[in-house]
């Protein structure tokens, strides 16, 4: 606008309507700069503003009249108002983003914390990204626990964007944190996120007390069990498939029964499922992941292909096999994430002494 205005001024003094005094509109130019623009907008504003002057100045031969140079004080002076206004409004704007900033990071380590690199016999490391500019906590969520039962994970994703999806996410993970430790049926920790997310959802008002469905705000999740032996558990609640790299190959573990998201329990058609077991032997590479990684797209439209990139990188350590997925998932999508991403990756050591907590070999 500012600049718009320059132009309509440039136009009127140039041709027979300079009768019309313009001088007021070309002085707000810098104003307008600083509620739009920012310092520099101010300062490129007063420098267009200044040069049109002086040219329709000399155009309409007005040098040595009044009106001139008491347009150009008031330029001046709007000038240096709108300049240290808009330079106090950005170190207010840039104090209260870095106050939010900090905010955001404790909320993360609350809410989002890495895993631990050990959990007896597994070495683990986790990579959230959040698809909005400048977050750092979102819809995704992850844990993995060290419990009596076994290490316990669980990766999901929440419907919707924003705080309630934030919400959301806390209100599983608390669950989930919880339940861990003292139920010995992975259904039951399941059951647990699934009942405090409808808890929920009625205090929030956005569904009823009187069992319907919560067709908002669910949560789809994946809940894995590493017992002791070469197995592990794993419940699948509408969440896309964990994969496992054994010598090379990826194998998907797609669930043989199909079950709903968290939160949509009315769903059911029955008792809940046992969980399904499969091989998950020492060297074994286990990855859970939200369907950020999986539903990313190119220029092109094309899906990011996970199971080629894990094959391709599997031999790198957790925190490099990371890292390499952070810069595959990027370059595909031109560093514009359509949504937040969850990655844990787990490798199973060949042995372990329960005792001392160290590697024998």
């Amino acid at each position: 606008m500012p600049f718009a205005i320059a132009l309509i001024v440039l136009v009127i003094e140039l041709t027979p309507a300079h009768v019309i005094y313009t001088g007021p509109l070309l002085v707000s130019t810098p104003a307008l700069a600083a509620l739009t623009t920012g310092p520099r907008g101010v300062l490129a504003a007063t420098a267009l503003a200044v040069a049109v002057s002086i040219t329709t100045a000399t155009w309409n031969q007005a040098w040595g009249s009044q009106q001139v140079y008491t347009n150009f004080l008031a330029l001046f002076l709007v000038a240096v108002a709108s300049y240290l206004m808009s330079r106090a409004v950005r170190t207010r704007r840039e104090t209260e983003l870095n106050q939010v900033r900090r905010i955001a990071a404790a909320a993360q380590e609350v809410l989002l914390r890495p895993v631990p690199g050990r959990l007896g016999p597994l070495r683990a490391a986790s990579m959230y990204l959040a698809a909005e500019t400048g977050a750092q906590i979102g819809g995704d969520l992850y844990e993995a626990v060290q419990t009596r039962y076994g290490v316990r994970m669980i990766v999901g994703d929440v419907r919707g964007k924003g705080l309630p999806a934030v919400r959301a996410a806390a209100v599983v993970l608390g669950a989930f944190r919880e339940a861990v430790h003292y139920e010995t049926d992975l259904a039951e920790v399941v059951g647990h996120c699934g009942e405090a997310l409808r808890r929920d959802a009625v205090l929030s008002g956005t569904t009823s007390g009187d069992g319907d469905a919560l067709l908002e705000g669910f949560v789809t999740a994946v809940v894995v069990q590493v017992p002791d032996g070469h197995t592990i558990e794993v419940i699948n609640r509408g969440h896309p498939a964990p994969l496992v790299l054994r010598d090379g190959r990826v194998q998907e573990l797609a669930p043989d029964s199909p079950l709903p998201p968290l939160g949509l329990e009315d769903f059911l058609t029955g008792p809940s499922a046992p969980p399904e077991r499969y091989a998950f032997a020492p060297g074994d590479r286990l990855l859970l992941h939200t369907d950020g990684v999986i539903e990313a797209r190119d220029s092109a439209k094309e899906f990011f292909e996970l199971p080629e990139a894990m094959a391709a990188m599997g031999d790198r350590p957790r925190e490099e096999f990371l890292e390499g997925l952070r810069r595959r998932l990027l370059a595909h999508t031109r560093g514009r994430l359509a949504d937040d991403v969850a990655v844990i990756v787990v490798d199973r050591v060949d042995r372990y002494n329960r005792l001392g907590g160290h590697l024998a070999s």
